[in-house]
């Protein structure tokens, strides 16, 4: 059985794709934690 050629050239780059799948999950996610701390806030203080 013989190895699978080796190749040289680099896959494109895709930091601004992953960064902006960060941005769309982590956005929505950073504001629904906010408001949960806020009403946990004052479910616990009255």
């Amino acid at each position: 059985m013989t190895p699978p050629p080796v190749t040289t050239s680099n896959p494109p780059s895709r930091r601004g794709l992953i960064a902006l799948s960060w941005l769309w999950v982590g956005a929505p996610l950073a504001y629904g934690l906010y408001e949960l701390v806020q009403k946990a806030t004052q479910l616990f203080t009255g």
